[in-house]
């Protein structure tokens, strides 16, 4: 298949995939007795019909772009971080204490030691799941399910007692919540009268900063080698457990500055379900961008439309605000059929040589060490089909013969 030929190809398989999601989320909305038609069109158009809208649709994308840089950099590596929702709250609660316990500090320090502060929290709950597939052969699924599950309960734990806004107690009211973070910590807001915050800024130069480290230093060529070959890379040399661990930090890191940056630049203050799926929304938007910053950052930007449209919907078109999740669901399956078919050479194979008999043309090669490549192996020693080349004879008897196949 030439290049002109699989990019079509891609093309097709793409709009099939998003034509399949679009048919699901359909069904689910007729399901609910929901205009289907009034009900895409809210979610898809009318958070953009105003600067509100949009600065909100960006308030979203700034953690999903840090959360989902840090999935792909856990991804690249061999490892499926699903911890990042533990690590974010971990975050949020390192970067509210900082900023709370030292109120006296210039912006200039406070700010920049809060966000380390929320980096070192992700961090350190990233890096345990880490330490456990290392060390351990912990599964990275199971070991940061479970940490989310630890995390949410230590933060509700804290949020509604060591670190509860004194003013709750007096008034009897019992929010959990911190009191109001000092305003030496606080991200500008970049529009007055929005929400939006210099934190783009920060998840902008973070998305670059992963490219050069995966795709231009010699650390990030590791961590790739180690994810797409474990066994190729230990035998060049790598030391894969070295780099999964440094891939959770990593992502671990990623997602507590994500804490840290929506609790500086829109809350304010550590509360209660602050985090808002963002953790696991954000794996979506890392597969949904490809595993790559360029692909994530626009992908960030649809899913908070995809966000703050379903919270529209609930208004505007009488559908539950969840419906958004079937929606990321349906997602989820076409991307991961649509990569299925996009990275099967024999699956492209054959469509060019369905093609190429219906256009009257030539068939084209087939891929390297396929069937079609070498179709019989005892006509030559090709190696692509050496496990079906004939038994070695000669030096060994018949019983060994036979012991051999």
């Amino acid at each position: 298949m030439n290049k002109s030929m699989k990019a079509v190809y891609n093309a097709v398989v793409i709009l099939a995939a998003a034509a399949a999601a679009l048919g699901v989320g359909a069904l689910v909305f007729a399901a609910v007795g929901a205009d289907i038609a009034k009900a895409y069109t809210v979610i898809l158009t009318e958070p953009l019909k105003d600067l509100i809208g949009l600065t909100e649709i960006a308030v979203r994308a700034i953690p999903l772009t840090l959360i989902a840089l840090g999935i792909a950099i856990a991804f690249r590596s061999g490892t499926l971080n699903i911890g990042a929702e533990g690590q974010m709250m971990m975050g949020i609660l390192a970067a509210s204490a900082t900023a709370i316990a030292l109120p006296d500090l210039p912006k200039p320090v406070l700010l920049p030691l809060a966000v380390l502060a929320g980096a070192a929290g992700g961090a350190v709950w990233g890096t345990a799941a880490g330490i456990l597939k290392a060390r351990l052969g912990v599964n990275e699924i199971l070991s940061t399910v479970m940490l989310n599950y630890i995390a949410a309960q230590f933060y509700t734990f804290l949020l509604r007692g060591p670190m509860m806004d004194p003013e709750e107690l007096v008034t009897g009211s019992g929010t959990p919540q911190t009191v109001r973070i000092p305003r030496a910590a606080w991200l500008d807001r970049l529009i007055p009268g929005t929400r939006l915050h210099a934190g783009a800024f920060l998840a902008l130069a973070l998305a670059v900063l992963v490219f050069i480290l995966l795709w231009r230093t010699s650390a990030g060529f590791r961590m790739r080698a180690a994810g797409a070959e474990a066994k190729a890379a230990r035998y060049a040399g790598i030391r894969v457990e070295r780099y999964v661990v440094a891939a959770m930090l990593l992502s671990g890191a990623f997602a507590g500055i994500a804490g840290a940056v929506e609790i500086l630049g829109v809350h304010r203050r550590a509360i209660e379900g602050v985090s808002g799926g963002y953790g696991f929304t954000g794996i979506v938007v890392s597969l949904f961008g490809g595993l790559h910053p360029a692909g994530i950052v626009p992908a960030s930007l649809f899913f908070g439309l995809l966000l703050l449209g379903a919270d529209m919907t609930q208004r505007l078109a009488d559908v539950p605000a969840n419906m958004v999740l079937v929606l990321q669901g349906a997602i989820i399956l076409a991307i991961v059929s649509a990569r299925q078919f996009m990275n099967n050479p024999y699956v492209q194979d054959r469509l060019a040589r369905k093609l190429s008999r219906l256009l009257g043309k030539p068939a084209p090669n087939p891929p390297a060490g396929s069937r079609e490549a070498c179709p019989d192996p005892s006509d030559s020693p090709d190696p692509c089909l050496a496990d079906e080349a004939e038994p070695r004879t000669g030096g060994g008897s018949p019983a060994e013969t036979e012991e051999h196949r």
